[in-house]
């Protein structure tokens, strides 16, 4: 590879652009990191290949993403199509060797996890391998980590998490690609709540047992070409969760909330502090210290906004530089970099397909307890 890794991308619509601007703007935030040469791309509609070509540099077009998974001139493959896609490019590139990075659901149902868990435990695969689960290279929330690690809360008790936007709260809102059990496999849960299950994971441990609740706002939808469909994906999921350590929370994940834009918020609850963060104030982590001292007027008690803005480690601490607000696609360009750093470096990196799959169980757990009604164990 050298300075410079052979890409190849399943997929290039919004997602796809971000991992592409991702590669574009690394050298001016990690400039100690191997380029990237923009070889192949494969899309659904080979009218969308073709403008991917024309204006973001792709070398050639592809029609079957094996043209891309196992090719000699690819070492790195994004795979950014809709969740169904997943599992048959995640074994042929497996299979072929490839560094791998993956968005978010892994596959469409857990058993498909299951089989590409098989497929890199029984093959020797020895490559890089990630999930795109930016929202855990925030500055706050990687701050949040290190004093979790620390022990800062203390024995972790209770916590409340939310995933919130409005993009399906309007009856008239087409019905998409992540609407729809067939091509997503799931609904909000799958889109929003792997996100926020993934960092309250993180922060908490994981999650032991878990009672949902669903909901479909409106039973039928338009389709992009304006035939009325129903509707099988739900548009919320609420969550109860106990994780192996005991702590008690709630996780809300869901689109039909009215008046939000991209909101990720969680607040965590210990024996010895409490923390807080919503990305729409992307730019401070809030935290409570129990052992802070109290007085006549209040003392030191209080939650305190710690500034965490664009506080990233170098090399990446000096372009635009930490005081800055934060963006939201610059936790995409640090979740990448991250990627390519462990196949610089020849290491696995975190968070891992296995990741994924374990995911996929917290995911199906809350499925069936949803159907069931009832408080199951994540298996």
């Amino acid at each position: 590879m050298g300075d410079e890794l052979r890409v190849g991308f399943l997929g290039f619509g919004f997602i796809g652009k971000v991992h592409a601007f991702g590669y574009r703007t690394m050298p001016f935030h990690y400039p100690s990191l191997p380029g990237a040469r923009f070889v192949a791309v494969c899309t659904s509609r080979e009218e969308t290949a073709a403008e991917a070509k024309a204006g973001f540099g792709f070398e050639r077009t592809a029609s079957d993403f094996r043209e891309i998974t196992e090719a000699d001139d690819v070492d790195v493959v994004h795979i950014a199509t809709p969740n169904r896609y997943h599992r048959d490019a995640l074994l042929s590139a497996i299979a072929a060797g490839k560094h791998i990075y993956c968005e978010k659901p892994l596959v469409a149902d857990l058993a498909e996890a299951r089989e590409v868990g098989g497929a890199l435990s029984g093959s020797g695969y020895s490559a890089t391998a990630q999930m795109v689960l930016q929202n855990r290279f925030s500055p706050a929330t990687m701050r949040a980590r290190e004093l979790v690690e620390d022990g800062f809360l203390g024995d972790v008790l209770s916590f409340r998490a939310a995933y919130l936007h409005s993009g399906s709260a309007d009856p008239g809102a087409p019905l998409k690609w992540k609407l729809s059990k067939d091509e997503a496999g799931g609904g909000v849960l799958f889109d929003l709540g792997s996100h926020i299950i993934d960092v309250v994971q993180t922060l908490t441990g994981e999650f032991a047992e878990v009672d949902c609740r669903t909901k479909i706002a409106w039973p039928e939808r338009k389709s992009l070409d304006g035939r009325a469909e129903k509707v099988e994906a739900e548009d919320l999921a609420v969550v109860t969760a106990r994780t192996g350590g005991g702590a008690l929370g709630t996780v809300e994940a869901t689109k039909i909330a009215t008046g939000t834009l991209d909101e990720l918020r969680y607040e965590i609850h210990g024996t010895e502090g409490a923390l807080r963060f919503n990305s729409m104030r992307p730019s401070w982590l809030e935290v409570y210290s129990a052992a802070a001292s109290p007085g006549p007027t209040g003392g030191d008690k209080g939650w305190k906004a710690i500034d965490t803005a664009c506080y990233y480690p170098e090399p990446a601490a000096k372009f635009p530089g930490p005081k800055f607000a934060l963006g939201w696609i610059r936790t995409h360009c640090a979740c990448l970099a991250n990627f390519v750093a462990g196949v610089a470096e020849g290491r696995t990196v975190e968070p891992s397909l296995e990741v994924g799959i374990r995911l996929h169980e917290v995911m199906d757990a809350c499925y069936r307890s949803a159907s069931s009604g009832g408080m199951v164990a994540v298996r």
